[in-house]
This record gives C-alpha cells, sequence and structure tokens, in this order.
C-alpha cells in the first residue's frame, strides 16, 4: 500500500510539473509590441490549457525580460533552462538579441523558436539546427514592397534606418532587390540613427538636402513618431514617395492619429478588415477575453505558442531532438492562415500584408490592402542553401 501512495504522489507530481516553456523578451524596452504580444500568448496557453493540456499535462509558459540586451538575454535563457527546466525556449524581439539566444541554444542543443526577430541571419548565415522562426523576415517583407517600388521607377532614393542588426539587413536587402528590379536607380542619402536616439531633425534635414525622389524606411516606435513629425512639419515628404517597412503595424500607426502620413507603402496588419475564418475566431476570442482589439504582437504572440505546441504533439515528446525533427516541415494554422516551418532552413511561410497608410477619422488605417504570402516571398532554394551553414 506505501509503494502503491509513493507511486501515485511521484504521478501526480509529475502532472503538476506541467510542460514547462521558457520565454523571454524586452517587455519594458519595446512595450508597444510586446504587451500586445504576451496577451497573445496568454490567451493561446488559456486555450490549451482549457482543451485538456498537451501531453496529458498543463502547459505551463515562464516568461522572463532580457533586458534587451544580448548579454542579459543569454542569462535569462540560462536561467529558464537551469532553474526554471524548461524544455523549449521561446521568443525575443530586437534582431541582436534572436541571434544571441540562437547561439545559445545551438549551444545547449535546445529548440528555440524565435518569435519577433526579423534577421535574415537567424535562418540564413547564422541558421542552426535548434532555430527556427516564426515571422517573415526583413528579406521577406521587403520583396514584398519591391513590386510597388519598382512600379514606381523612382530614380533617386534615400535610406533612413536603425543602426543595429535589423536596420542593417532591411537596407541591405531593399538595396540589392531593388537594384535588381531596377538596375538605374541611385541611393544618393542614407541615415542611420541609433535605435530609440533619432535627431529627427538632423536626419529629416540630412535626407531633404539629398533631393530624393523617394524614401525607405526601416524605423518603427518612437523613431518613426518623431521622424514623421519632423518630417511634416520641414516638407520633406512632398512629391516623395516614402516605403517604410512596418509603418502598418497598429503598434506604431494607431499613436500616430492624425498625424499618420497619408500615401505611404507599408507592411502591416489591418486587422478589422480581415474576414477569414482562422481570422476571425482569433479576433472574437482576443476581444472578449481583453476587451481590446488585437495588434500584430497579438498574433506573433499566439501563434508562436501555437507553433510549440503543435511541435510537442507531432514529437509526443518534449525531447529536444524529437522537437526539432518535428519542426522540420511542421504544418499548421494560425490567425493568417496555414504556414509551414520549411526543412530547408526553419523559416515559417507566414504571410505579410502589404498597404498604403490612409487617415480616417482622425486616424491612421491601411488601406488597399492585399495578403502576401511568405512563401512567395523567399529567394530560391538554391539561393538559401548557398547562404545556409550545414548543419
Amino acid at each position: 500500500m506505501r509503494y502503491l501512495i509513493l507511486l501515485l504522489a511521484f504521478c501526480g507530481n509529475v502532472y503538476a510539473q506541467g510542460v514547462k516553456i521558457g520565454e523571454l523578451n524586452s517587455y519594458k524596452v519595446f512595450p508597444a509590441f510586446l504587451e500586445p504580444y504576451k496577451k497573445g500568448w496568454e490567451l493561446a496557453q488559456e486555450e490549451i490549457n482549457a482543451s485538456g493540456g498537451l501531453l496529458g499535462r498543463k502547459l505551463e509558459i515562464v516568461s522572463r525580460d532580457d533586458g534587451g540586451t544580448p548579454g542579459d538575454a543569454v542569462r535569462a535563457a540560462e536561467e529558464l533552462l537551469s532553474r526554471e527546466k524548461a524544455t523549449v525556449l521561446m521568443g525575443t524581439f530586437a534582431s541582436n538579441v534572436g541571434l544571441a539566444v540562437s547561439n545559445f541554444a545551438a549551444q545547449r542543443k535546445v529548440l528555440f523558436l524565435a518569435a519577433e526577430p526579423l534577421t535574415d541571419k537567424i535562418v540564413w548565415e547564422n541558421g542552426n539546427r535548434y532555430t527556427f522562426r516564426l515571422r517573415p523576415s526583413t528579406y521577406m517583407q521587403t520583396a514584398m514592397l519591391i513590386p510597388e517600388a519598382a512600379k514606381l521607377n523612382k530614380k533617386r532614393w534615400a535610406i533612413v534606418y536603425p543602426n543595429y542588426e535589423y536596420g542593417q539587413s532591411a537596407t541591405a536587402s531593399f538595396k540589392k532587390l531593388l537594384k535588381q528590379a531596377q538596375p538605374d536607380v541611385e541611393f544618393v542619402a542614407e541615415q542611420a540613427p541609433p535605435l530609440g536616439k533619432i535627431d529627427a531633425g538632423a536626419v529629416v534635414q540630412a535626407l531633404a538636402d539629398a533631393k530624393p525622389d523617394a524614401i525607405f524606411s526601416s524605423l518603427f516606435g518612437p523613431d518613426l513618431a518623431k521622424f514623421v513629425r519632423e518630417g511634416t512639419q520641414r516638407g520633406l515628404f512632398k512629391g516623395v514617395e516614402v516605403f517604410d517597412l512596418l509603418g502598418g503595424e497598429p503598434e506604431y500607426l494607431d499613436p500616430l492619429k492624425e498625424e499618420a502620413p497619408e500615401g505611404w507603402y507599408v507592411t502591416g496588419y489591418p486587422w478589422s478588415e480581415i474576414k477569414t475564418p482562422e481570422h476571425t475566431k482569433f479576433l472574437n476570442a482576443y476581444q472578449a477575453r481583453y476587451k481590446d482589439y488585437p495588434r500584430l504582437g497579438s498574433v506573433v504572440g499566439y501563434a508562436t505558442v501555437m507553433s510549440a505546441v503543435a511541435a510537442i504533439k507531432k514529437a509526443g515528446s518534449v525531447d529536444s531532438d524529437k522537437l526539432v525533427a518535428a519542426m522540420s516541415g511542421l504544418q499548421l494554422t494560425t490567425p493568417f492562415g496555414p504556414i509551414e516551418y520549411r526543412a530547408l532552413d526553419h523559416q515559417s511561410t507566414m504571410g505579410a500584408y502589404v498597404g498604403r497608410i490612409g487617415v480616417k477619422d482622425g486616424k491612421g488605417y491601411m488601406k488597399e490592402w492585399r495578403f502576401v504570402d511568405g512563401k512567395d516571398a523567399l529567394p530560391p532554394d538554391a539561393e538559401v542553401k548557398k547562404m545556409r551553414p550545414a548543419n
């Protein structure tokens, strides 16, 4: 009898432990995106547990703030594995942070599901066996904008970007892809302010002095808002076409209100106009839970957890090698429709919405939008194989 009691107690403890995912992100540094992101993954966690959990156990997500720096992120990841006994890592926002955690995951041989970092390196030049990425990369989102940019046939382009891995990667992709589509294009000015520390007056004046026909920006957040306001005040955008990589995301568009720059070409998330069944289901659940509308971060947080859950179910285990095998070619449905994590490079085929900014009722919105499937915005497989190391 005593043996039976001990056995039952042991089994109960195993169940109580749950399936534990370690999540880390820069919540204090990038709250506009990451507060909705957290709501998204919490909603996914609640739905999974309400439906019976995972592998007969409760899904637990243990979250840490990574401080927005690579060193702090690696320390947070180590704590999640060593102290919290997480079996999967997920999250990160900034590209340099994502790359550091990706390298750490490869060293520790644990699955890392990169939610938000957009640098191409995380799946190509610095790709590794244990890292998979959800969101479309800088190359992919830039490729989605190139057809409109090339169609305008503007010769003189200026570029502005935050001077860290994401901005550098976006700029390199834009130059390469536009030059391929329009060989006579000229890049007449380039400004690279530090992230979060833009001197908008100086940047706008430098771009205006170059007299560009068009501008490509990968600014976001407060930097983007300052650039928009200063550029509008100084007349930089009059007669100039502007493309901004993330400018249609509600996180960055909504704070501008009536100051939203009408006519800009952007990628983003027209949440109120998407009528697909999978998005409607997500939207209804999110609004019922939070009494608020979702931002793009909400979709990313939700889809990241659902990706990890799908991999664990497919593997039937939390063993790292089995999870990596399950992630390779994994297919699931997200609020943006079906996606696949490509075996070739561990990049998901999640798409994005491309359109222009309009202003209505005192606030910005995305107009003339279309959805671009991520699989249609990737380079040829042969090119990917040359960039990605064998592992």
